[in-house]
């Protein structure tokens, strides 16, 4: 018997390969992704329409590739240097430069030495709602 291709909305295939919603709209109507019409006329994905793009990430350096943003949850992820940090007690706060912008993020002075964070690393902070988190690059 046959293996089912699973379908999946557009939603949950820019989850997969850890991209945001509108840019995988962006492809579908460009053509890039192919997709199968319900007979409603919303768009699925076969998983296996999604292969190339998984393949192609893998062979792009880790700073580059979309691989963590599919082991984390949040998608609102800007990465940028670490510009400075202040621990005080159990809190710190972390200063994440990205262009001409400044992130900042209070968190467990913990998480900073866990992360073995410093001046000048790369890291990302990950925003979910009115929370930020910091990841190590």
């Amino acid at each position: 018997m046959a293996k089912l291709d699973p379908m999946l909305t557009p939603r949950e295939a820019a989850r997969l390969l850890g991209i945001s919603y509108p840019t995988i709209k962006q492809w579908i109507l460009a053509g890039k992704l192919k997709t199968n019409p319900t007979p409603g006329g919303h768009h699925r994905i076969s998983e296996s329409a999604l292969k190339p793009f998984i393949a192609k990430d893998k062979t792009k350096p880790s700073a580059e590739s979309r691989e963590r943003y599919r082991r984390v949850s949040g998608r609102n992820q800007i990465s940028g240097k670490v510009v400075s940090i202040r621990i005080e007690g159990l809190l710190a706060e972390v200063i994440i430069g990205t262009g001409d912008t400044h992130l900042t993020a209070i968190i467990t002075a913990s998480a900073v030495r866990e992360l073995g964070l410093k001046k000048g690393d790369a890291a990302a902070a990950l925003i979910k709602s009115t929370d930020v988190m910091i990841e190590r690059l």
